[in-house]
């Protein structure tokens, strides 16, 4: 949905000197579209993955200074622009979820469709691996993660199953791990909702990132830094993503005065306008030239005045 974010962001990048962060950097293909299009802005990208960062950093030498990549995370904004002396933003952008890089990298086991190791960092130099979480959680634990990170209805099921073969031997690549899914789930629940195995992979990667934590601190971060007049745009992958982004712009496009008031005072009027009617969804053409567009929603939102003193 790569025009439909640019088209949301432009009103907001047409001035020169606009900054753009882009907060989900990946290989840079969001990067890029936003200096092409508005060569009078500059853009700062943010990735926890330095892989990322290095490949990007090619693709967008051409802009020379105007693109400025930093190796943070998404919820480290503040103090990313803080650094930077921006204290206010024209347009952030967020592209959330695994990057197409990081599930075509074999090694990095965030694809249930193929054997590797069950790593599942973005930034692999930090953290638990999904193999340590598997291996390590207490059984409530793991039940409570697949049932609130994959809406997984079978998470005790599957738990039992884990914990029975993690105590034979550790678990430590992909295919294990899906065919042990496989096998402990009933007939009827293997028969819907595409690999069985993917609410599994997707409740880890949420864990061992922390995803959903980091999100409920940047997408509010990220508000408050927009300039009046400034964008947001959110693409969002599964509901868990969707329904925090959602929370979080239309409490900032709602009013929050008192119930009663005759007047609503300014400093109670909404902070944001929504920019979308519910989530947008990606055409069929876009689904047809790629798969992993189909899930995508966007949302987004225009800063239409200040935090209230």
């Amino acid at each position: 949905m790569l025009q439909a974010c640019l088209d949301m962001l432009a009103p907001a990048l047409a001035e020169p000197g606009a900054v753009v962060v882009d907060c989900t950097l990946g290989l840079g293909g969001h990067s890029e579209a936003l200096l092409t299009r508005f060569p009078d802005a500059r853009l700062v990208a943010l990735d926890r993955d330095k892989e990322a960062l290095r490949l990007s950093g090619r693709r967008l030498a051409p802009f020379g200074e105007r693109a400025t990549l930093v190796h943070a995370v998404y919820d480290e904004l503040p103090a990313v622009l803080d650094r930077l002396g921006l204290p206010r933003v024209q347009g952030v952008l967020f592209d959330l979820g695994v990057s197409s890089m990081q599930l075509d990298e074999a090694d990095r086991g965030f694809a249930y469709a193929q054997d590797a190791p069950l790593d599942m960092r973005m930034d692999q130099t930090t953290g638990l691996s999904a193999a340590e979480v598997l291996n390590t959680y207490p059984a409530g634990e793991l039940v409570r993660i697949l049932r609130a990170y994959g809406e997984e209805k079978q998470a005790k099921r599957i738990v039992s199953a884990i914990v029975r073969e993690r105590e034979k031997e550790p678990f430590t690549n992909s295919a294990r791990l899906v065919t042990l899914i496989r096998d402990a789930l009933p007939q009827a629940a293997k028969r819907t909702g595409g690999n069985p195995a993917k609410r599994t992979f997707q409740a880890l990667r949420i864990e061992v990132n922390g995803e959903l934590a980091v999100l409920e601190r940047a997408i509010p971060a990220a508000v408050k830094a927009l300039a009046v007049g400034g964008r947001i745009a959110v693409l969002s992958y599964h509901s868990l993503e969707d329904r925090l982004v959602k929370q979080v712009l239309a409490a900032g496009a709602a009013t929050t005065a008192p119930p009663g008031l005759p007047v609503v005072p300014e400093r109670y009027q909404p902070r944001l306008k929504l920019l979308t009617r519910g989530a947008e969804l990606p055409t069929e053409e876009e689904v047809a030239a790629n798969r992993r567009a189909a899930p995508a929603r966007l949302r987004g939102a225009e800063r239409i005045r200040e935090d209230a003193e």
